[in-house]
């Protein structure tokens, strides 16, 4: 058996997770992964252990944070549960998850970013600190204004680690996360990118460095 879950989120907010051990047997065409509801998409899937916090961020800055305990695992034909509330016109733009001793790394279309740690994405409560409810409406992850333009990608990031922005036009730069100042959720952040006139920051995504790679490699059979 292969321990863990597949977990999914969509565009309308849609979340789902199924047992890794569901996915044993992939036949050559494919399996069904996941229903999805006519004018809905599959955004990201991530490896998680079943136990593990998961945050969800909008294109209009929103988020939530909360336990994937709190969804059932399902079968691969199912379509899952609601993750998180929309407001009209709004989307999920990228699914993260939680771990203890990195942040949260957002950036606007704009080329405008900013890190904040996870522990600004639980409710202060007279209790204490708790996570929020799966489906609730979330909270403000970045400020957006015209200066950032809406939100167009989120991931889970260290100091130690380095990111490629991408931009529509096809410009492409490296950058290390602790150049990124960190921020707290209600805020713009700062610029990331120098963007030329009409071009706008389309992705952003995690360099895998060298050693990773060589670590990667080692766990494949000898040919």
């Amino acid at each position: 058996e292969q321990p863990g879950e597949l977990f999914f989120a969509t565009k309308q907010g849609t979340v789902k997770k199924t047992s890794l051990n569901e996915f044993s047997n992939v036949r050559k065409g494919g399996i069904i992964a996941i229903g999805i509801d006519p004018g809905d998409t599959l955004i990201d899937v991530k490896l998680t252990t079943g136990l593990d916090d998961v945050v969800l961020i909008t294109r209009d800055g929103m988020s939530i944070r909360f336990s994937e305990e709190n969804v059932r695992s399902m079968g691969r034909s199912a379509a899952g549960v609601k993750g998180i509330t929309l407001e009209k016109g709004d989307e999920v733009v990228a699914l993260a998850v939680v771990v203890p001793d990195a942040m949260l790394l957002v950036a606007g279309e704009n080329g405008i970013g900013k890190r904040t740690p996870f522990d600004e994405y639980l409710v202060q409560a007279e209790s204490g600190a708790r996570k929020q409810s799966r489906g609730g409406k979330g909270r403000i992850t970045m400020k957006i204004t015209e200066k950032t333009g809406a939100v167009v990608g989120a991931l889970t990031v260290r100091d130690a680690d380095e990111i490629m922005l991408i931009t529509v036009k096809g410009q492409m730069v490296r950058t290390c996360v602790e150049d990124i100042r960190a921020a707290g959720r209600n805020t713009q952040g700062v610029k990331l990118i120098e963007l030329e006139s009409g071009d706008k920051l389309q992705a952003i995504a995690p360099v895998i460095g060298e050693d990773k790679e060589d670590a990667a490699g080692e766990d494949e059979p000898a040919k």
